[in-house]
C-alpha cells in the first residue's frame, strides 16, 4: 500500500511542486490541506482546491480555524499589547503555529503516515511547522522536499511542465502574505538595511482623505462594539475595523528583528486594525489598571510575544501567562475614541466606569482632597532618606558626584 502524506498546501510554486513530486516520483498518496486563518477569500480557497486536485492530490481539505486563531492567540496578543520589538504585531507569523496544529490534527484524523510542508531552510516557518509536528505527532514522519533538495524556482517550474502541469508561476516583485492580524510584505527593499518599501508595494492604497472618528468598546479587554454597533464575533469586529481604517493607509511599518535561526531579518507589514486595536486597548488599560499591573503585564506581554514568534506556543508557561493576562482584564471595560486621518490616527480619550482618574481623592495638578500639605512634606522627607544617606556618605569620603 502507498504511504499516505498530508501536505500543507498554499497553492504556490513550492507546494505545487511537492504534490507532483511526492505522488509521481516518490509514490505517496497525497492529501492536501490548507488551514485558513482569515487570509483567504472563498474564491481563493476554491481556486487552491482546484489546483491541488489538478496536480494529483487524492483529496483536498479546507480547514477554517479563524475563530480558533482568535480565541487561542489574537485575544492574548491584545491583552498583552504584543508588539515585537515595539513595532510588529506578530501578524502572519503568529498564524503558522495554528496552521501547523490544524494540519497535524487532520493528518492524525485520516491516519496519515507522513506530513509535508514547502518551507525552505532560510526562514522561520520551517521551525514553526517542524516543531509543532514533532510535539503533537512524533510518530508521523516529516517530509520537506523544497528544503532538503535545495531547489530553485526554475527547476520546480520545469519539473511541473515536464509532468504536464503548466500554470502562471511568475515571481511577483513582492511577496505578500495576508492574514486576519495583518499583512506581511517582502521584496528587494526588505533585503537591504538602508531602504524601505515604496508606496505601491503596499496592497492597500490610501483613498480616504477626510478625517473620521471611530469608537471601540471593550468588555473585559475584548472588543464588543465598533461605533456603537455590537459584534458577537470578535473576528468580524476585527475585520470591520480593518475595512474602516484600511482606506487611511494606517498600520504601515518595517519590522527588523532576530529570526529563530539566528540571522537578522526585515519585513514590511500593513496592519491597520491590529495596531489601532492594540493602541486603543493599551490606552484604556492606562486608565483602568494600576501602575504595577501595567508594569508586570508589559513584562509578560513581551515574553508571550517572543515565545509565540519563536514557535514556543506549546510550552506550558504560555498557558500560565495567558491565565495572568485573562485575570488582568477584569476591569478593562469602556469606550475608546479615535480620530482617523490619512497615514495616522489620534487617540482622543476613553469613557469607563473603571477609570481610575474618576476619584474623589483629587485632580492631578489642581487640588488634593485625601491628604494635606503636611502629609506631602512628611512623605517627601521619608522618600528621600535613602538618597540623602548615599550622598552624605559620598561627601564624607570626598567623592560627591
Amino acid at each position: 500500500m502507498k504511504k499516505k502524506v498530508v501536505l500543507a498546501f498554499s497553492g504556490g510554486l513550492d507546494t505545487s511542486f511537492a504534490v507532483k513530486y511526492l505522488s509521481e516520483d516518490c509514490g505517496y498518496e497525497v492529501y492536501t490541506a490548507i488551514a485558513n486563518t482569515g487570509g483567504f477569500s472563498d474564491e481563493e480557497l476554491k481556486t487552491i482546491e482546484e489546483r491541488a486536485l489538478a496536480l494529483g492530490a487524492r483529496e483536498h481539505a479546507t480547514l477554517d480555524i479563524t475563530e480558533e486563531y482568535y480565541e487561542r492567540s489574537i485575544k492574548y496578543m491584545i491583552f498583552g499589547n504584543v508588539l515585537r520589538n515595539g513595532t510588529y504585531p506578530i501578524s502572519v507569523s503568529s498564524e503558522r503555529i495554528f496552521q501547523a496544529i490544524a494540519i497535524i490534527d487532520y493528518a492524525k484524523k485520516i491516519g496519515a503516515d507522513c506530513v509535508a510542508h514547502g518551507s525552505t531552510s532560510a526562514g522561520n516557518d520551517q521551525i514553526r511547522f517542524d516543531l509543532t509536528f514533532q510535539i503533537l505527532a512524533p510518530e508521523i514522519e516529516i517530509i520537506t522536499p523544497t528544503r532538503d533538495m535545495n531547489l530553485t524556482r526554475e527547476y520546480e517550474i520545469e519539473y511541473l511542465k515536464k509532468h504536464g502541469y503548466v500554470a502562471d508561476f511568475k515571481k511577483l516583485e513582492y511577496s505578500i502574505n495576508k492574514g486576519l492580524w495583518g499583512t506581511s510584505i517582502g521584496g528587494k527593499e526588505t533585503l537591504r538595511s538602508n531602504e524601505t518599501l515604496p508606496e505601491e508595494a503596499y496592497p492597500t492604497q490610501m483613498t480616504a482623505t477626510e478625517p473620521g472618528r471611530m469608537t471601540i468598546d471593550f468588555e473585559g479587554g475584548e472588543i464588543v462594539a465598533v461605533d456603537g454597533v455590537r459584534f458577537e464575533s470578535k473576528v468580524k469586529a476585527i475585520q470591520h475595523i480593518e475595512e474602516l481604517v484600511a482606506p487611511y493607509a494606517l498600520g504601515r511599518d518595517m519590522h527588523i528583528g532576530d529570526t529563530i535561526i539566528g540571522i537578522k531579518g526585515r519585513v514590511g507589514f500593513e496592519a491597520g486594525a491590529p495596531l489601532l486595536i492594540i493602541a486603543a486597548h493599551k490606552m484604556l488599560e492606562k486608565h483602568t489598571l494600576t501602575k504595577w499591573q501595567q508594569y508586570w503585564k508589559d513584562q509578560l506581554g513581551t515574553w508571550y510575544g517572543m515565545f509565540l514568534h519563536e514557535a514556543q506556543y506549546l510550552e506550558p508557561v504560555m498557558r500560565d501567562i495567558e491565565a495572568y493576562l485573562d485575570k488582568s482584564q477584569r476591569n478593562v471595560t469602556g469606550r475608546v475614541i479615535i480620530d482617523l486621518k490619512p497615514y495616522h490616527y489620534v487617540l482622543v480619550g476613553v469613557e469607563s466606569d473603571f477609570d481610575l482618574m474618576k476619584t474623589s481623592f483629587g485632580e492631578y495638578g489642581e487640588v488634593s482632597r485625601a491628604w494635606t500639605a503636611d502629609d506631602v512634606k512628611g512623605f517627601t522627607t521619608i522618600l528621600g532618606n535613602q538618597m540623602k544617606i548615599y550622598h552624605n556618605v559620598q561627601q564624607r569620603n570626598g567623592k560627591d558626584e
